[in-house]
């Protein structure tokens, strides 16, 4: 009998702590329950359009940025004394926290701008961490042409999409590309949707502001004329267009001559561009109207075109900026038909064709030093199918492309100097 008492009393203590954890468990489940409501509401409020989507994102950026900072940190004392490329990364990680909180203040639809960002930045985390035992070898000096040409691209950076959306896939964008200009301000210049006529230029006093679509300023290059008519005698044709020196070179809608229109007085000077072909005769492969493409690089402004007497092959010639006067010009055998876009480094021309929808190869270079021309191969990937624009800044060795509508960078990597210094 006492045995029976004494497991019948352990017995009901067990049944006692049983009924505790049904009760526990009872809440716990009351608990989630309300919180799947909670967001089955949430989740309706969505799709009725009522909270965006990029709402839910930000907590999950702030999380990746601060996983970031503690990676910088741990890289800060795993270096022998200091390191000037992870002190960069840690003030760029810092930066983008600011960003992030701006978005989501003021503009809550631009999120994917700053995670493709995010992505950058952890992936030169990454190289630097499994790099740190072996420092890369010094990049060359900017404004300088200390190297052996071009040895590869990186991939493409995608900064944004156009500030007019999607259906204006043709355009140009980039900074000042003259040396030592104000790298600050960024422009941005979408082509109407047929991609030929340039009838604005936008201005953003920063990076930043580029991202945030903040602080623009809209250049209007058409004129109001009698009997509700336009002038588009001084706005662009095609998406040859290029800043250098506060100014903005392009060619003059419907006619052979180059525009310069002055950023600060709003002043444009025309010259006309002898026997150069115009109107979609010779444009580029990937995109019309590109017939007079202008450049620019270490060397200074340039100028890109076919005449009938050279039977479409490309010709660069080489200007100056202030009277836009052709100083010398080179003929190449290259068709600019066969060509998707073209830019200059260091007074070289490089030229890029289409391998497949996701993948653009330079595969042609003529330099003017010399006046040699060669095959190479240089592929690299691309976001969207067809190249509108394609420029040089010597200021950060990027290419600016404007790739149906998204504005996108590239870093350009070179070989090492050889023999002569140019």
């Amino acid at each position: 009998m006492e045995f029976l008492e004494m497991a019948n009393y352990n017995l009901s203590l067990n049944v006692q702590q049983a009924v505790s954890k049904i009760q526990s468990y009872q809440v716990t489940l009351v608990e989630s329950l309300q919180k799947l409501k909670n967001l089955t509401r949430r989740v309706e409020v969505m799709e009725l359009g009522g909270i965006s989507y990029t709402e839910l994102d930000f907590e999950l950026l702030k999380l990746e940025i601060r996983e970031m900072e503690s990676l910088a940190i741990q890289l800060r004392a795993s270096f022998n004394g200091s390191s000037a490329l992870v002190e960069t990364l840690f003030v760029e990680i810092q930066n983008i926290s600011i960003m992030v909180n701006q978005l989501e203040s003021h503009d809550k639809n631009n999120v994917l701008a700053v995670k493709r960002e995010i992505a950058s930045l952890r992936k030169r985390l990454e190289d630097c961490e499994k790099h740190q035992d072996n420092p890369a070898v010094p990049s060359v000096p900017y404004g300088t042409c200390k190297h052996g040409g071009i040895q590869n691209i990186s991939k493409p950076f995608v900064v944004q999409l156009n500030y007019l959306g999607f259906a204006y896939k043709f355009g140009g964008w980039g900074k000042d590309s003259m040396l030592e200009a104000d790298q600050d301000i960024h422009w941005v210049a979408p082509l109407t949707t047929d991609g030929r006529s340039m009838n604005s230029i936008r201005f953003y006093p920063s990076y930043d502001d580029l991202l945030l679509y903040k602080k623009p300023t809209d250049k209007v290059l058409t004129k109001p004329i009698a009997y509700n008519n336009i002038d588009y005698s001084s706005s662009g044709q095609g998406g040859g267009v290029i800043m250098f020196n506060e100014s903005m070179y392009y060619n003059c809608y419907n006619t052979r001559d180059l525009c310069k229109f002055n950023t600060k007085t709003n002043a444009v000077e025309r010259k006309t561009f002898t026997d150069a072909t115009f109107n979609n005769r010779f444009s580029y492969a990937s995109t019309q109207w590109q017939d007079i493409d202008l450049a620019a690089d270490e060397d200074g402004l340039w100028v890109i075109y076919s005449t009938e007497q050279n039977a479409g092959n490309i010709i660069i010639s080489k200007l100056n900026s202030t009277s836009m006067i052709v100083e010398k010009t080179w003929t190449t055998s290259q068709y600019k038909l066969g060509v998707t876009n073209s830019f200059m480094v260091c007074g070289i021309l490089y030229a890029t064709r289409t391998l497949n929808t996701r993948r653009e190869e330079i595969f042609y270079m003529y330099d003017t030093k010399t006046g040699t021309e060669g095959k190479l191969s240089i592929p690299f990937d691309k976001m969207m199918e067809n190249i509108q624009s394609l420029s040089y800044n010597p200021n950060d060795h990027k290419l600016y492309m404007y790739n149906d509508g998204y504005l996108v960078t590239y870093d350009l990597n070179y070989k090492p100097l050889s023999k002569t210094i140019r």
